[in-house]
């Protein structure tokens, strides 16, 4: 049995408490956040799945004094460079929510350190472990396609929930909407394509939500729409469209890949993937399961839950984490050049000594 440990109480740590319940050899020890409402809510939460977790308003007695064999991370994001330098003090397995850090000098300082800890570091870039995501890759990653000359990925989706203390209506808490949210997306990009982007381009804007709130007198300045194009090594093109103010939308996301011999594409939450060849014949649709129990221990669409099998399963092994610093700091990158591009209205070009880089 291997003992987690929680940090941050709210709803993402929730989600991680539903999902530990579900996966065969982990027990929730302990969880700690600075909030006593969101750690009351969350002890509630953990006792109704059987857990009874000691519960601490500080990180630093809960590294002290609990036993822990790996910690799930899912703070505030503004929070996770200081929590990691101070995590990675004990010998623990650490799963760390995405964005990995809301800047790209703290993400690099960040993968610097972690060349050298000796225990599991996972980034929780999840989207790739949505099983019909799951099975769109495989299926890219087969040939089907041919090799990919566009991929485009679209989310069109409700706006930012509501946080403890407001802290996600300010991109200096966050990253930006490009780093905090669409991380997930420039991750699966580089995921499908096996390649690194070398020039984004990007225009967006807040013009729709959270326009009538203020926070201390603040208006919050989170993104609420954006397109971006990322040109890639190899010459494959790819572009997110991101609207925040679509709750009506049939697909929350939606990701196509188009090659020489045709176009594959997946939406969720139909979980439908369709495989239409360019010699008329398709298409081809079929719809990847997802079981009910993954599917109601979270809002992911099951991703959640499979990544956490896999973590766990690599704590027990003693294997490699498959998402490493090394993605997490490049999603940050990739978000943080296209608020760059939409600040100046220019093209970023990517340093290229990144793409030599080995995980």
């Amino acid at each position: 049995m291997k003992r987690y440990g929680i940090i941050g109480a709210g709803m993402m740590g929730r989600e991680h408490i539903s999902n530990i319940a579900l996966v065969n050899g982990a027990e929730l020890v302990a969880l700690a956040d600075p909030n006593s409402g969101s750690l009351e809510q969350s002890l509630a939460h953990a006792k109704a799945h059987d857990f009874n977790p000691a519960t601490y308003n500080s990180l630093t007695d809960m590294m002290a004094q609990a036993a822990l064999d790996a910690v799930i991370i899912a703070a505030p994001n503004h929070t996770h460079f200081s929590i990691m330098r101070e995590v990675m003090q004990r010998p623990a397995a650490i799963l760390l929510e995405k964005p990995m850090c809301t800047t790209v000098e703290d993400a690099q300082a960040l993968h610097d350190v972690a060349k050298t800890y000796p225990h599991l570091l996972w980034i929780g870039l999840e989207y790739r472990y949505m099983p019909p995501v799951t099975k769109f890759i495989e299926s890219v990653h087969s040939g089907i396609t041919g090799p990919v000359k566009m991929l485009s990925i679209r989310e069109h989706r409700f706006p930012f929930l509501e946080k403890v203390g407001d802290w996600n209506r300010f991109s200096e808490n966050t990253g930006g909407t490009l780093v905090e949210k669409c991380c997930h997306f420039f991750d699966l990009m580089r995921h499908i394509l096996r390649d690194e982007p070398v020039r984004i381009y990007a225009s967006g804007g807040q013009d729709v939500n959270h326009l009538d709130e203020r926070y201390n007198g603040r208006q919050p300045d989170i993104l609420d729409n954006a397109y971006v194009v990322l040109d890639f090594a190899k010459g494959t093109r790819a572009v997110l469209d991101l609207c925040m103010f679509a709750e009506g939308a049939e697909e929350q996301e939606e990701i196509y890949a188009l090659g020489d011999k045709g176009k594959i594409q997946v939406g969720i939450p139909s979980a439908k993937l369709t495989w239409s060849p360019r010699d008329k014949s398709g298409p081809f649709v079929e719809r990847v399961e997802t079981p009910t129990d993954a599917l109601q221990a979270g809002d992911h669409h099951g991703a959640t839950f499979f990544q956490l099998t896999k973590f766990h399963q690599a704590l027990m092994d003693g294997c490699d984490a498959e998402i490493s610093t090394w993605d997490g700091l490049r999603s940050v990158e990739i978000g943080a050049a296209a608020h760059q591009s939409i600040d100046t209205g220019l093209p970023v070009v990517l340093s290229s000594n990144h793409s030599n880089e080995s995980k």
